[in-house]
């Protein structure tokens, strides 16, 4: 699946967990590394690599928390521009998807992937 995604993706120059990472800052303003790793259910050293591409090309940023010691990620405007050409080739993506394997398929397929999502 992973590499059907990245296919539709290519023209925005992001990977599936690149485009993950987005919309899920997305949905908050600012959120720390932490909070944003747990939210995404993946470890801190995982995001902090996935980060990093998109830290060098200015999608996103981080910048120091309320202390010393924590970091808060944003989405910058380049990120939400990104984000834009994405989610519509996203949204092509699920249309080929509904299209080859049917509404009711593709719903059943999407309900057995939140039940294997849940054991994590």
């Amino acid at each position: 699946m992973t590499q059907f995604y990245e296919k539709f993706l290519e023209p925005s120059g992001l990977k599936v967990t690149q485009y993950s990472l987005l919309r899920n800052l997305e949905l908050v303003e600012s959120v720390s590394i932490s909070v944003l790793a747990k939210t995404m259910r993946i470890d801190r050293t995982t995001l902090n690599r996935n980060m990093k591409p998109l830290i060098n090309v200015g999608l996103i940023t981080v910048n120091s928390g309320e202390d010393l010691r924590s970091r808060q990620v944003m989405l910058t405007e380049a990120g939400r521009d990104a984000l834009l050409i994405a989610l519509e080739l996203w949204s092509e993506a699920q249309a080929s998807l509904e299209e080859y394997l049917g509404k009711a398929e593709l719903d059943s397929f999407e309900k057995s992937l939140s039940k294997l999502e849940a054991l994590l």
